[in-house]
């Protein structure tokens, strides 16, 4: 009985920690130090130009390199920074009606068969006959109805880091924000791939156009744990048939 005990407390002590971080504060925030991004920002990536383009640069009035005046200001390398602009606006709506119906029947008689139903209508109980040997009929009825509606809408600008340049040229990006009010943090995460010729002037690309792109706009805080089922909870509702 010990073992199953120690057992259970040492699950509910498990459960309770992903919730003891914020047990009466607000969540924490999560470290940028070590996250990909930090670790983007500091690679030197490969240089602009070569040594003789950078003297011939040096020695010339107008430059086309990003920070000149009118260089092209858009991320383009491992590290740069640009902003992504998440529209969505979508609305759906599906309406399924399917009805069936299906009607049968079946009747066979051997009232005159080399005069054995008289024979044996004799025998049997009063009431009976042979003369209707076998009858069937069935029926069966099916309908079924569905319908799906369903309205999405965000608006939400981040910044997002150039994690790598891949060998198309096909830029891999990635941000992430937080924002913490009160007890509740909110959480934003963005990653894709983009072409560089999608990025306009400003310096921003819209959600449409990255490719694989996965957003995630959540939080976690008080209002979200009491939003979510305990975990005894979730898992009766995954072991329980019924």
């Amino acid at each position: 009985m010990r073992p199953v005990l120690t057992g259970v407390f040492l699950c509910l002590g498990l459960a309770a920690c992903g919730r003891a971080g914020h047990i009466g504060k607000a969540p924490e925030f999560t470290p940028i130090m070590d996250s990909a991004e930090h670790a983007a920002m500091f690679s030197p990536g490969l240089p602009e130009t070569t040594t003789y383009r950078r003297q011939a640069d040096q020695a010339s009035l107008w430059t086309a390199g990003q920070q000149s005046l009118l260089g092209d200001r858009r991320a383009m390398k491992r590290g740069d920074i640009l902003t992504v602009v998440i529209e969505i606006d979508d609305e759906a709506e599906i309406s399924n009606s399917t009805s069936r119906s299906r009607s049968g029947s079946e009747s066979l008689g051997i009232p005159q068969l080399f005069g054995l139903p008289q024979r044996v209508d004799e025998k049997l109980p009063d009431g009976a006959s042979l003369a209707d040997a076998i009858s069937i009929n069935s029926a069966s009825k099916s309908g079924g109805d569905g319908s799906v509606s369903r309205r999405e809408e965000l608006t939400l600008r981040v910044a997002a880091t150039i994690m790598e340049v891949l060998p198309n040229g096909v830029l891999s990006i990635q941000g992430s924000q937080e924002v913490r009010v009160n007890y509740e943090m909110r959480e934003l995460l963005v990653t894709g791939y983009v072409r560089p010729e999608d990025i306009s002037r400003q310096n921003e690309i819209t959600y449409d156009k990255i490719a694989s792109a996965r957003i995630s706009y959540g939080g976690r805080g008080q209002i979200t744990d009491m939003q979510q089922p305990r975990y005894g909870q979730q898992v009766l509702d995954a072991v329980l048939p019924f």
